[in-house]
């Protein structure tokens, strides 16, 4: 019985893994195919996504078992996914400012990378820029950014509520 318990736990995990991938996809299948260029917090959004997948991924390997690890498994994805879902918040804020409110458009996330010191890049990058504010994509009337925001969210807690399921089958 405890076999299978792991087994159903490690197939749950992959399933927020692949959740994880094919958001990704998506946003990687906007970019090159639909031709949306992401602005500095869509590929801060693409990194939280990201983190959380590999943490997904590491779950299924290792599927959490004593208390302390469930802790820790649970306290990292909530950081993680909770670190998106404010990224998205923030974009969606931006998104939703009075044309004459938002801010002037910075300089690209490469140059800040490779001119400014880490600390400024994010500092630049959070009060945001006037290309974070355009909305170019939306379904059922929710931004990108609104979308992942939701999805962030509720990926978190399908995460935490599989480390403390109790048993499957």
């Amino acid at each position: 019985m405890k076999r299978f318990y792991n087994l159903n736990k490690r197939i749950l995990y992959l399933i927020g893994f692949i959740d994880c991938l094919l958001l990704i996809s998506y946003a990687l299948y906007s970019e090159h195919v639909l031709g949306l260029e992401p602005c500095p917090l869509c590929v801060f959004q693409r990194i939280a996504v990201i983190l959380v997948g590999f943490i997904f991924l590491a779950l299924a390997a290792f599927v959490p078992k004593t208390s302390n690890s469930k802790i820790i498994t649970s306290i990292l994805i909530t950081i993680t996914s909770l670190s998106g879902v404010i990224i998205a918040g923030r974009h969606v804020w931006l998104q939703n400012l009075p044309p004459d409110k938002v801010p002037g458009c910075g300089p690209g996330l490469d140059f800040m990378i490779s001119t400014f010191p880490l600390s400024e890049v994010f500092e630049m990058v959070f009060t945001g820029s006037g290309e974070c504010a355009n909305v170019d994509w939306s379904f059922l009337s929710l931004s990108m950014p609104a979308w992942v925001m939701i999805l962030l969210a509720l990926i978190g807690y399908y995460g935490v509520w599989i480390t403390y399921k109790r048993d499957v089958i």
